[in-house]
């Protein structure tokens, strides 16, 4: 099965259209204003009413209030939501629409605040996510964090689909996908101009990179 691909944290309408023509399958934005990769919900709207149908754009929250995602439906910016924090099942659920369910691992893979078996806890309170995320924890950066975890201490035989995240690039992409074999993964540093004054600037050609990267590991 072809491997999903979400391109994350996008803040303008060009890098938009870029990840689009470049085959990603759904958009990401952040919506949680301690990140520098947030954008404002009505901007999502105008983005997301210009990239052309069968392009999923997920609105990324961190430990929002329930009035924050409201104003972000209402805004018309996600058609899926993605909680990156430390949001409880019947949370995610209260808004009607689907969700994916985010998780941060250390690097040993052991999960944050715990060991593999509350991972497992936290997994089986979130059945009803259309899918788990799993990312690289940091004490102070919540996603686009660029670092990777050990992916051989995913749990095996998930009963949601898996989206890989963390680190990605067009160089371990590949190897990525090969290894874990994921629903989809998720890229933002990764596809992003070089600086740290450039957080949500997408490059074409790392974005273009990194898709091709996908379509190896299919190869």
């Amino acid at each position: 099965m072809r491997t999903r691909v979400k391109i994350c944290g996008i803040t303008r309408p060009e890098d938009a259209q870029a990840a689009v023509r470049l085959g990603a399958d759904a958009l990401g934005f952040i919506l949680w204003r301690g990140s520098q990769r947030f954008i404002e919900p009505a901007a999502v709207g105008n983005i997301a009413r210009n990239v052309g149908p069968f392009v999923t754009t997920v609105g990324v929250f961190v430990n929002p209030t329930a009035d924050e995602v409201r104003a972000a439906i209402a805004a018309g910016a996600p058609s899926l939501l993605q909680f990156h924090g430390d949001e409880p099942a019947d949370f995610c659920r209260a808004f009607g629409m689907p969700y994916i369910k985010a998780f941060s691992l250390e690097k040993g893979g052991l999960a944050k605040g715990g060991g593999d078996g509350d991972l497992l806890k936290s997994l089986a309170g979130h059945e009803s996510a259309a899918a788990w995320m799993f990312d690289a924890h940091d004490e102070r950066l919540v996603g686009g964090t660029g670092r990777t975890f050990d992916w051989s201490r995913l749990p095996d035989k998930l009963a949601r689909p898996l989206v890989l995240s963390g680190g990605l690039h067009a160089a371990n992409v590949a190897s990525a996908i090969r290894q874990v074999r994921p629903f989809a993964v998720d890229v933002s540093s990764g596809v992003e101009v070089s600086g740290d004054g450039n957080k949500g600037i997408k490059d074409a050609v790392k974005m273009a990179a990194f898709m091709q990267g996908v379509r190896d590991a299919g190869q």
